[in-house]
């Protein structure tokens, strides 16, 4: 078998010494898969597998929001979690040009700039979270708080909560 070739978010998971596994999923060239079918492929709970979402800021800067798939982001706390008057989701012919990866490949590790990012603070209750490693049909796991480090990420309320 060939030797996998390495993502960008897999060489810098390395270069912060970072332990992970690959895990591959099905899916047809080039085209997205959402989170949720993603997490059943690889017999995951979707709580446990996490989305990147790239947002722009009133001030124009850009942020990364890394959320369960199933999840919905809160534009108003994802706002407020980075000290902005409000975010709003990049556009899907933007991804590639902001940040280095293509839409449903897109890996909050690695990309072309570290802009801030900001995990959902449900992710400090897995053992162990799936995010992209950079391409489709390509994902990586690792424990929450070596990813977050790698990532240069914080954590934050940003999602939508049933009411309690």
């Amino acid at each position: 078998m060939a030797k996998e070739a390495k993502t960008n978010a897999m060489r810098m998971l390395e270069k912060a010494k970072v332990a992970y596994t690959a895990h591959e999923y099905p899916h047809e060239e080039g085209v997205a898969v959402d989170g949720a079918t993603v997490a059943r492929s690889m017999g995951q709970d979707p709580a446990c597998v996490f989305k990147t979402l790239v947002t722009q800021g009133a001030s124009r800067n850009y942020f990364v929001f890394v959320i369960p798939v199933e999840a919905e982001l809160d534009l108003k706390a994802a706002a407020r979690s980075v000290g902005e008057k409000s975010v709003a989701m990049i556009h899907v012919a933007d991804i590639n040009k902001v940040t280095g990866y293509i839409r449903g490949g897109c890996s909050p590790v690695g990309m072309k700039k570290q802009y801030v990012t900001v995990f959902d603070d449900s992710v400090l209750t897995q053992e162990k979270v799936y995010v992209s490693a950079g391409r489709i049909g390509l994902q990586i796991c690792c424990a929450p708080a070596d990813l977050i480090r790698a990532a240069k990420a914080k954590t934050a309320a940003i999602t939508h909560r049933a009411a309690e």
